[in-house]
């Protein structure tokens, strides 16, 4: 029997308190993003990314300590992007240095991702681990990530679940 365990699903009374962005700008790059909810109440992800001084990522993190995901195989992700290329992105541990990261595509239209945790690697700053990819039943955090080119990008997210 497969089980669905939400992560987060977003309306219009979503409090994103728990929600923040991480830009370039930690490390001298000048990406900017926002997370917010639209007036459909559905997350909005935007922003600008910029290589820069160095730079070249946007992303948004989720804090969400010791969140059970049983025996789950797959995230699901129920999304409208603009073309660009994302990443999924878990941390076991929020102080680990790593995050176990997946790719994925999106059309410009309303689409439901479906990405197997198992291929989800280890990767630290860009460059992937030598580890053994994601297989935890837990994680303290996710996020989402768009980076290494010079884009405008905006997601719009209504619901991130793993079954």
């Amino acid at each position: 029997m497969e089980t669905t365990i939400v992560l987060f699903d977003f309306n219009s009374d979503t409090e994103l308190d728990n929600w923040k962005p991480i830009n370039d700008t930690v490390m001298g790059g000048v990406s900017s993003s926002s997370f917010t909810i639209n007036d459909e109440g559905h997350a909005c992800f935007s922003g600008e990314v910029s290589l820069e001084n160095n730079g070249g990522f946007a992303s948004v993190r989720y804090e969400c300590p010791d969140q059970k995901l049983g025996d789950a195989t797959k995230a699901v992700l129920r999304v409208k992007g603009d073309g660009n290329e994302y990443q999924l992105r878990f941390k076991e541990n929020s102080s680990d240095g790593h995050s176990y990261i997946i790719p994925f595509s999106t059309t410009g239209e309303w689409e439901t991702v479906e990405l197997e945790l198992d291929e989800m690697t280890a990767s630290f700053r860009g460059s992937q681990l030598n580890m053994d990819n994601f297989h935890h039943m837990f994680i303290d955090e996710l996020s989402l990530f768009i980076g290494n080119k010079e884009a405008s990008f905006k997601l719009l997210i209504d619901k991130i679940h793993v079954e």
